[in-house]
């Protein structure tokens, strides 16, 4: 009978969340792998590490995979790990990863380039998705790219300056992820001095290797005051093994009222910092890619973005998507039950967090 195979129950299953769940404007995430995968390098792409004779596959995320994922690709929920690659396979990267993402159910992604690897750019991954994709452009790996052909500290500034502000005519938004031990934000209330910047360019192109970006703090400060003066919003992501946002104080309340936005991310262990900062500081917003109860209970709710940080993997938007709806919907059941919001209110909220807050920051 026509639409009775695996194909048409998978393209039914990728409608599903789209149509009843709330569409999700993704404020930060990457590429996707383009080629095919076995078992061993899927698996080395999951997120954790696995003991010896074990597998990723039994972790909280590969559960998620196995129950989450399967059905996009015409295949029973929980199925075993070798069928569900085997089906993927069947279908090809570029198939699967299309039902993948679709049906992840995500309204618009802006999309950070700058990580190491052959990841789709956005162009690519917004195609697969069937959604408008805009890029953060990575300020470090813009410094290295422009260092990689400028041979002086003149043509290297210069070019630099040109390409920050050639970027910002077409791109959503600038994103920075420094070395968490380069950070030096006690005098961070303005660009610092161009002498300043002179040596620590000339030190740094003196020693670096072709490819290798910047870690002196002069240099990081100055590409974030760049970033800022064009007025797009600016990313600041915070890893869970260094300092968090309070460390960007200075920075931050500097910032205030240049016409700059910007978006922190946080780890799971800075959302706390970055709840009080954003509740602080009217230019500031937090974004959170699991439970985002712990950052409404201390931010307005115009402040805060799903932002996701997945790639690598097209499964990771799946399930980061389902967690990230089934703990807004029960941070907000739980106000409207105890009688604090109206259901009205209620959806208003999930609105907001969901793409509108998103779709306002990144309006072009």
């Amino acid at each position: 009978m026509p639409g009775s195979g695996p194909a048409s129950r998978a393209g039914s299953a990728a409608a599903t969340p789209a149509a009843t769940q709330p569409r999700l404007v993704d404020a930060h995430c990457h590429g996707v792998y383009p080629g095919d995968l076995g078992i061993g390098s899927f698996e080395a792409r999951l997120p954790g590490a696995a003991a010896p004779g074990t597998t990723v596959f039994d972790s909280p995320e590969g559960f998620a995979v196995r129950r989450w994922c399967p059905p996009l690709l015409g295949l029973e929920p929980h199925c075993p790990p070798a069928r569900y690659l085997a089906r993927r396979r069947e279908l090809g990267a570029y198939e699967a990863t299309r039902l993948l993402l679709r049906g992840a159910g995500i309204a618009a992604y802006v999309v950070d380039t700058g990580e190491v690897g052959e990841l789709t750019p956005p162009k690519e991954l917004g195609a697969a998705g069937h959604a408008p994709a805009r890029e953060a452009v990575r300020l470090e790996q813009a410094a290295q790219q422009v260092a990689d052909t400028s041979g002086t500290v003149d043509a290297f500034l210069g070019n630099l300056a040109e390409a920050v502000h050639g970027a910002a005519l077409d791109v959503a938004a600038f994103s920075c992820r420094t070395d968490p031990a380069a950070q030096d934000t006690a005098e961070d209330t303005g660009p610092p001095p161009l002498s300043e910047v002179r040596r620590a360019a000339g030190r740094w192109l003196a020693t670096r290797r072709v490819g290798e970006r910047p870690d002196d703090p002069v240099l990081l400060r100055h590409l974030r005051w760049n970033a800022v003066a064009t007025g797009l919003p600016l990313l600041l992501g915070y890893p869970a093994a260094g300092p968090g946002p309070e460390a960007d104080a200075v920075f931050l309340r500097a910032t205030g009222g240049l016409g700059t936005d910007i978006l922190l991310l946080p780890s799971l262990a800075h959302e706390t910092a970055a709840a009080g900062l954003a509740c602080a500081l009217p230019h500031v917003h937090v974004g959170v890619a699991g439970d985002p109860a712990g950052v409404l209970a201390r931010t307005p709710f115009g402040k805060v973005l799903y932002a996701s940080g997945s790639g690598g993997l097209p499964e990771l938007y799946v399930t980061a998507a389902h967690r990230f709806r089934a703990a807004l919907a029960r941070a907000v059941a739980c106000r409207v039950g105890a009688g604090e919001w109206s259901g009205e209110d209620g959806r208003r909220v999930t609105a907001l967090v969901a793409s509108g807050n998103a779709a306002r920051l990144f309006a072009a």
